[in-house]
């Protein structure tokens, strides 16, 4: 993953099951955290153009669709080689900025179609992995498709969990899922995607974050997009939360990815809020933030042209592939 300075990676520790019976999360003070976000006055004019070209920095752009093909695989990775019209970008002074998304993500199938389209841009590609969406089929069928992404190029990994060891409390079946993971994915980072939406209660939440990262997670991130509920604020508050934690505790910096339901600019801007003032600016790199995207690239494209040209631009003049 790219970055200001490079990162040591998360080495993981041994379980401590002390520690992740111990965490306990309020619910109504994590609520009330999260819903003062929105609330605040956001950056605006040439402040709000240029977190909304941050944000475009941090996406993984994605398809994960059924009817997926290679064209439209290399047309989406066209897209992110220049995600925002050329004509926008040179009006905001950006044009030697090189503005490009954080990384490319697909399903297996198209990893080395997505690495060829990428050739030379720095673009990683991500691939979803063990049994993605629901994480159910075998153990071994699913640690296997790890390293077969990594052949085909990919230089990330976002693997399922298997919600049933945190909906059972059975941490140590869980550690060891995504420790034998992390260690198939050998130089490529692992994003755990721990399918907020279907564990029930934050504290789950919480204390399957801290077991991902005991494991050796590079990122935590929400969800798969395919679940009824993905990524909400009182679920990043938790997040990030047991991330400061693991960082106090142990000196590492993991990574942390919302996905699915981010759809507007100012959905955006809130998380980049919420990372700025939870973790702090470094959190507001690539190496250590991405979304989980796909329409949100269209929104914040619609509102830098509104800052160039003071119009809001029909949907259609920033097409995704």
């Amino acid at each position: 993953m790219s970055g200001a300075t490079e990162l040591p990676r998360n080495p993981g520790e041994p379980l401590d099951l002390d520690v992740v019976r111990a965490i306990r999360v309020n619910r109504s003070a994590v609520e009330r955290r999260a819903a003062t976000i929105p609330t605040r006055r956001t950056v605006k004019k040439e402040w709000q153009a240029a977190w909304l070209l941050r944000a475009i920095t941090l996406m993984d752009l994605t398809t994960l669709s059924g009817d997926d093909t290679a064209s439209n695989v290399r047309r989406l990775c066209a897209k992110a080689r220049n995600p925002v019209r050329e004509d926008l970008v040179e009006a905001l002074g950006a044009g030697s900025l090189g503005v490009t998304v954080g990384a490319v993500c697909v399903y297996h199938q198209w990893v080395e179609t997505a690495v060829e389209a990428l050739a030379g841009s720095g673009i990683p590609v991500a691939a979803v992995s063990t049994g993605f969406p629901a994480g159910l089929s075998p153990f071994e069928q699913r640690l296997a498709e790890i390293p077969a992404s990594v052949a085909a190029g990919a230089k990330e990994i976002d693997i399922v969990i298997t919600r049933g060891h945190v909906l059972t409390g059975d941490w140590q079946a869980l550690y060891d899922e995504v420790k034998a993971f992390r260690a198939a994915c050998g130089d490529a980072h692992l994003k755990a995607i721990l399918a907020t939406g279907e564990l029930a209660t934050l504290t789950n939440v919480a204390r399957a974050s801290w077991v991902a990262m005991q494991a050796g997670a590079d990122f935590i991130k929400t969800s798969t997009g395919k679940e009824g509920v993905n990524a909400t604020l009182p679920v990043s508050v938790t997040m990030v939360r047991q991330i400061r934690e693991y960082e106090a505790r142990t000196g590492f910096k993991v990574g942390y990815k919302p996905a699915g339901g981010i759809r507007t600019a100012k959905q955006a801007l809130d998380y980049l809020l919420l990372m700025k003032e939870e973790l702090g600016d470094r959190w507001l790199r690539p190496d250590l933030f991405r979304f989980g995207a796909s329409s949100l690239l269209t929104d914040i494209e619609r509102q830098l042209e509104h800052f160039v040209t003071g119009r809001y631009a029909a949907a259609h003049r920033h097409p995704m592939p």
